[in-house]
């Protein structure tokens, strides 16, 4: 099961605002022996965020957007996700009892639109300020705000998917090559990836083009397996490297 984000928010787009999510995220699934498949990076703008979540929720992929389910009008998650599905926004009334509750007569006429959710959503608690995000099919979407969204995060991902949870994740191995320019190693390459399934990533140096950072990811029998023939390789061809 592939994992995706989708971060949300012009302000990321123009600069004004460093994105925390992807890291954290992807440190809470390494946590669970699940990796990252994909991010994308989406302005607040309906069309384009309507079309990303109509591409997303045609896929297979655990999904969780970061931000835009606040009451602002920019804030525009809430309805594009209810587009996307083809369904309208119902007053969802957990999610506004919950409001109701910390608020009481200030909940009205504005924060209770928070509770406005795509129809047949389910809640997800917000351990901070009670004001819930929401679930529907593989879509998860949270707040912007980090000390809200990441523990929602993790309690999604506890409750819905811990049969995916894995105690023998995918791991990267790495090693330094020297001395060889990166296009001798392209056939070595395309063989390694016919014999293991295994990904791979070579990254020549910006400043010598002869010092190659080389990588093998996948499952780790895989891997192992890769490793060996890889080291065989270099060392028969007399190319010096080193494992990181």
């Amino acid at each position: 099961m592939k994992v995706g984000l989708i971060l949300i928010g012009d302000e990321l787009l123009n600069g004004s605002r460093q994105d925390r999510h992807l890291a954290h995220a992807i440190e809470v699934l390494k946590q669970r022996g699940m990796s990252l498949a994909w991010v994308r990076i989406v302005s607040d703008e309906e069309a384009r965020l309507r079309q990303t979540f109509q591409e997303t929720l045609a896929s297979p992929d655990i999904v969780f957007s970061f931000g835009g389910i606040g009451a602002t009008p920019d804030d525009l998650t809430r309805p594009c996700v209810a587009k996307a599905c083809g369904v309208a926004l119902q007053r969802h009334p957990e999610a506004a009892a919950l409001i109701e509750a910390r608020f009481a007569e200030q909940a009205y006429p504005n924060r209770i639109l928070m509770a406005d959710l795509p129809a047949g959503a389910r809640i997800i608690p917000n351990p901070i300020n009670q004001i819930a995000g929401f679930s529907i099919h593989h879509h998860h979407c949270l707040p912007g705000f980090p000390s809200m969204a990441w523990p929602m995060m993790e309690w999604v991902l506890d409750q819905y998917y811990q049969a995916y949870f894995s105690s023998n994740p995918d791991v990267d191995w790495r090693w330094h090559i020297f001395n060889t320019p990166e296009s001798e190693l392209i056939e070595m390459m395309q063989t390694l990836m016919t014999q293991f399934d295994v990904r791979i990533s070579s990254l020549p140096s910006t400043k010598d083009r002869t010092l190659i950072d080389f990588g093998i990811k996948g499952e780790q029998t895989q891997v192992k397996q890769a490793a060996i023939w890889f080291e065989a390789y270099l060392t028969r061809a007399e190319i010096t490297f080193k494992s990181q």
